[in-house]
């Protein structure tokens, strides 16, 4: 049967002389593009599942939610705010979209997700898309597949937190790249691409990472590897092109922030934020970084249990990966050289994070496709599986069925230091199905098919993580539940102001909440509050974490209104403080911006 003419894809930029044609014939199309949707409704099921069940949970996503929040209620989308305050630790992109996100489906519980979930699905489609042009479209189911059953993609993609995004920008930077670069030329996907790069910049300062791509691929071209496209090399300025696409992209928020920021130039807390996100929190955070301090090979054993299962494949791709490299096949260097450049970017500064490698996991899994029904029918690796879900299941079900019988002190703890007041059993259970769902997949499909059983498992990891989880730890992660007790002490008419506060607690209250500075001293923002609340006292209150009260408040005055979040928490009026009283200092280490991004 005569092969199907090749069919235009969503990507197809340009005009280039990309070699577009994904093999097989009609019959075979058709099965592909039934297995494509089934790969597309599967990962719609892991991602999305639990979107809508559930608030911002710390420690960044009540953060970043709070300031779109406050750009959808204050109109200023070029400066974010967390309260009074600027917030200068990263770029506003992530904001951006959960507040245009909001606009559009007026419901934050969902918008605030939308973002995470749609760079997530966007990167496996790219992906899928490389694996298809550079060998078929197998190998790119192959691809998308092993990105979603690593743990930490999917961990994160269900995080409202920045990662994804930039994951996503610097994935489609390298989609155009290669696009350009094996498949071309096509000089309008490597703008594009480089384009890309320069949003991954004003996402999270590091998409500039994607451009590493060129330095393998110009090893490459020297030694004349297969694979390669050929490009007219002597049209230099065509390349020059792809850093003004880059700078464009930045220049996109940075021209319009400069300018803002200069006209407001009696006010020099917007010189400090320029200064901040522009110095501290790229060159001088990598330079010089001042938390999460590790030697230089933190990431390898990370790299190893954070992207099980997927991980499990390395003792068959390595040597396959240096068979590919003798045979000089421009397909595997280029990812893998730029896999091991951003591994050793990362690597040599100071501070180290395990999703700052995050980026590396879609490239990962694109030079695994093509090894990995080979790798499948080979017993060590299906043993390896097998031994995974053993493992997994097997501590799960211990985990739970001990903390169910024995009711030991470290549970108790647990649910006291998060401020859980639901039924304690209800965690264990939780753990007990997630063990059992394990122990069951293999049990169906045994060692033959035994990456079905790791399909069916992880499924059940995230269903139960989406529908159980979320909604039961959701008061106390949230702090849903603790500002609802709040809001219950409080008058229609009165006023609250927070001391010592976070985001979740300004986000969760059902009212405008007043603030005296997120990162000023406590005490300042605790004369501050009682000034403000003794010009009328008798309609507003303060909301204070229990180390900043010191000894200027009466307890027996005030109210307690729980735990929460690792915090004791106070609520009360001008009766309760100690005239002329003014607490020592009490502020913590702060959190680092990035504690899970």
């Amino acid at each position: 049967m005569a092969s199907a003419p090749p069919r235009p894809t969503l990507f197809s930029l340009g005009k280039g002389k990309d070699k577009d044609v994904l093999p097989g014939g009609e019959r075979e199309q058709i099965s592909e593009r039934r297995n494509f949707w089934l790969l597309a409704i599967f990962a719609i099921l892991i991602l999305g599942i639990g979107i809508g069940l559930r608030n911002p949970w710390p420690s960044d996503e009540p953060r970043y939610t709070l300031a779109a929040k406050q750009m959808v209620e204050s109109g200023d989308w070029l400066f974010p705010h967390r309260g009074v305050e600027l917030y200068a630790d990263k770029p506003p992109m992530l904001m951006w979209l959960e507040a245009a996100s909001f606009e559009l489906v007026r419901n934050w519980r969902i918008a605030f997700m939308l973002p995470s979930f749609l760079a997530a699905l966007g990167t496996l489609w790219l992906i899928y898309d490389l694996g298809a042009r550079l060998w078929n479209r197998k190998i790119g189911r192959y691809a998308a597949i092993g990105a979603l059953m690593c743990i930490q993609f999917v961990f994160q993609a269900k995080r409202a937190q920045i990662d994804p995004l930039v994951v996503f920008f610097i994935t489609a930077a390298n989609w155009g790249l290669l696009r350009h670069l094996l498949c071309g030329p096509n000089w309008r996907l490597y703008w594009f691409g480089c384009f890309c790069a320069g949003l991954g910049v004003i996402t999270k300062g590091v998409g500039f990472l994607a451009l590493l791509m060129l330095l393998p691929y110009a090893w490459a071209a020297i030694r004349r590897w297969n694979s390669i496209a050929t490009i007219d090399n002597g049209a230099w300025w065509r390349w020059s092109l792809g850093l003004i696409a880059t700078l464009a992209a930045i220049a996109l928020w940075l021209i319009p922030m400069l300018l803002a920021a200069r006209a407001h130039t009696g006010d020099p807390t917007y010189t400090a934020y320029v200064g901040n996100i522009l110095l501290k929190q790229t060159a001088h955070r990598y330079a010089n970084a001042w938390h999460h301090i590790h030697g230089p090979l933190f990431y390898l054993p990370l790299m190893i249990y954070n992207w099980l299962p997927l991980s499990l494949t390395y003792p068959g791709t390595l040597p396959r990966w240096w068979q590919s490299l003798k045979a000089k096949d421009a397909r595997v260097l280029l990812p893998l050289g730029w896999i091991v450049l951003v591994l050793l970017f990362f690597s040599a500064s100071g501070g180290k994070r395990d999703v700052y490698i995050l980026p590396i996991v879609p490239m990962l899994a694109l030079i695994t496709a093509p090894y990995l029904e080979e790798m499948l029918a080979k017993r060590w690796l299906r043993t390896l599986g097998a031994i995974f879900l053993l493992l997994i299941g097997g501590c799960m079900l211990g985990l739970g069925v001990y903390a169910l019988s024995a009711h030991p002190a470290f549970a108790t703890k647990l649910a006291y230091d998060r401020g859980f007041e639901g039924p304690a059993d209800s965690l264990w259970w939780m753990c007990i199905i997630i063990g059992a769902a394990q122990w069951l997949a293999l049990a169906i499909f045994r060692l033959r098919r035994v990456h079905y059983a790791i399909a069916g498992g992880m499924l059940a990891l995230w269903i139960v993580w989406g529908v159980w989880a979320y909604p039961l730890l959701n008061d106390s992660s949230s702090s849903a539940g603790l500002m609802n007790r709040v809001a219950a002490h409080l008058g229609t008419q009165d006023e609250i102001g927070l001391i010592d506060w976070k985001e979740q607690n300004m986000l969760m209250l059902d009212r405008h909440a007043m603030d005296f500075g997120f990162s000023a001293p406590t005490s300042q923002q605790f004369t501050r509050g009682v000034q403000w609340q003794s010009t009328s006292p008798a309609t507003r209150w303060l909301f204070v974490q229990e180390p900043a009260m010191g000894n200027c408040v009466d307890r027996s005055k005030a109210i307690d209104v729980g735990h929460a979040n690792r915090r004791d928490w106070w609520l009360f009026k001008a009766d309760a403080v100690v005239p002329g009283c003014v607490p020592k200092n009490s502020d913590e280490v702060p959190e680092p911006e990035d504690a899970a991004s």
